[in-house]
């Protein structure tokens, strides 16, 4: 194998890898994506062959943080109802990118993620769209999901349920705020309860709610304060 210098990396490697996860990043479902797996991967498993997977790592993070911090300002602009869809479709995407993302890193996961630093690319990756999207947009979605729960038709079922589940793999102790609306798409997080307990955790939601709002979470509010 041919030494790959850092110049190399940086003017002929990196920039394959950065065109190809730019385009798995906004793909929509069902998108022909015209890149060749079979050489980015062999791009990802030349670098770490020849010691670069930290300068790659550092630029795969810088990557996809820039990308969630535009797709963070994109759902700050969004009207209150388009706010739920739009969230939705931002999540759905991204984990539809690390689908093909995550496998394509795989030697560096393998070689340097995991030997060198302990972790797991996947759960970095996903840590990232926790942290740049999900904590800032978490308590002005959450009245938007309650309020939507009690109106019937305001959102699809499906739209709901991807949301919820979303949320939990992201941060399962986010069911605190809601474990009503939680328990519907999660099956055995809450601890078994007898009928008058189901009405008191209905009340929490309420309570919840009523709070969001007296906090100035509204709809109207919370697309005015960023």
């Amino acid at each position: 194998m041919n030494v790959i210098t850092i110049e190399d990396y940086k003017s002929t490697y990196w920039p394959k890898l950065d065109g190809a996860i730019d385009q798995l990043l906004t793909q929509s479902p069902g998108d022909y994506i015209p890149i060749s797996y079979e050489q980015i991967y062999s791009c990802v498993y030349k670098c770490v062959c020849q010691q670069h997977s930290e300068q790659m790592y550092s630029d795969l993070i810088k990557k996809i943080t820039n990308h969630l911090e535009r797709v963070s300002k994109e759902l700050q602009a969004s009207p209150p109802d388009l706010y739920i869809e739009r969230f939705n479709i931002a999540l759905g995407q991204y984990m539809g990118a690390l689908q093909s993302i995550v496998p394509l890193f795989i030697y560096m996961n393998k070689f340097y993620i995991e030997t060198k630093l302990n972790r797991d690319l996947k759960d970095d990756l996903i840590k990232l769209f926790t942290e740049h999207v999900a904590e800032k947009h978490i308590y002005s979605l959450m009245p938007l999901l309650l309020e939507a729960q009690s109106t019937p038709f305001q959102v699809t079922p499906s739209t709901m349920a991807n949301i919820v589940k979303g949320l939990y793999t992201l941060r399962p102790e986010w069911v605190q705020m809601a474990p009503t609306l939680f328990s519907k798409f999660i099956p055995n997080i809450l601890p078994p309860a007898v009928e008058s307990e189901l009405s008191e955790y209905a009340a929490q939601d309420q309570k919840l709610q009523r709070e969001l709002i007296q906090n100035g979470f509204t709809r109207q509010v919370v697309f005015l304060i960023w």
